[in-house]
């Protein structure tokens, strides 16, 4: 079955639609899922309070500590960023803190590495690098390129042997400048954890979104992702703890000074 797209302003009320969406399918799970967020990187008091009772909830149910910082840390670490700055924050994380995250020479990676490091036939390649030179080279130039910034995680050569378990699931990220050089970004996951890792991957891209914007100095615009399978992960939790979770966070938003003020 096909949902209609859900379009929501920030990450938090995104991660809340797209959920009880997705729950209200058989089997509480659906494919080609797409979520529009107007702004990516905003957030509200009521947006803090849903994301706080995310991690309150993952913390009494899971064993895997997949906090939304955490997950969000997997597309941009944020922390290291604003530690050290870019772009010497490329060779921190590649050489300080990758290292202490890589489980075995069986993991795969971390999504942020794999930007940095795309493996290649020969040197490993700074994809993300290389987009943010191109695009802040066009948009000072006399005619700005909008379509060519695509930024794959995905590998097909080395990705597609070894265990399916534990494998990538985010695949591709194609950024886009509309007519106002506003920072587009559409995300394509191949599978698609909602309860653990959904709210954190949306904060996650839009963290991008903002160091690509930056870097380059233009506005963020949209983010849309789409999920080719969405699955209602339990985390642990039975279902009517995952339902009393939603309700809970829907409280939240209904709470809202300008729903008050209605």
């Amino acid at each position: 079955m096909f949902l209609p797209r859900i379009s929501q302003p920030s990450c938090a009320s995104a991660w809340l639609a797209a959920s009880k969406a997705v729950y209200g399918l058989s089997g509480h799970e659906g494919h080609h899922v797409v979520i529009d967020i107007q702004d990516p990187i905003v957030v509200s008091e009521q947006d803090a309070a849903v994301i706080e009772a995310v991690d309150a909830f993952l913390l009494g149910n899971t064993e895997n500590g997949f906090l939304v910082r955490t997950v969000a840390n997997t597309i941009f670490p944020q922390s290291t960023y604003e530690a050290h700055g870019s772009p010497a924050f490329y060779d921190v994380y590649i050489n300080k803190v990758f290292p202490r995250l890589k489980r075995s020479s069986r993991d795969w990676g971390r999504y942020f590495e794999r930007m940095m490091a795309y493996p290649t036939a020969g040197k490993p390649e700074n994809l993300l690098a290389g987009l943010i030179a191109d695009m802040k080279r066009n948009v000072e130039g006399r005619r700005t390129y909008r379509n060519i910034y695509e930024l794959p995680i995905y590998n097909p050569i080395k990705d597609r042997t070894g265990s399916p378990i534990g494998r990538q699931c985010l695949s591709h990220m194609s950024f886009k400048l509309d007519e106002h050089n506003r920072l587009l970004l559409s995300a394509v996951y191949r599978n698609h954890f909602y309860t653990e890792k959904l709210l954190g991957n949306l904060i996650g891209l839009g963290r991008l979104m903002a160091f690509v914007a930056d870097e380059v100095k233009i506005k963020i615009g949209p983010l849309s992702v789409l999920s080719t399978h969405a699955q209602i992960d339990s985390a642990g939790a039975t279902q009517e703890q995952i339902k009393a979770l939603y309700a809970q966070c829907e409280t939240i938003f209904s709470e809202a000074p300008e729903a008050q003020a209605a």
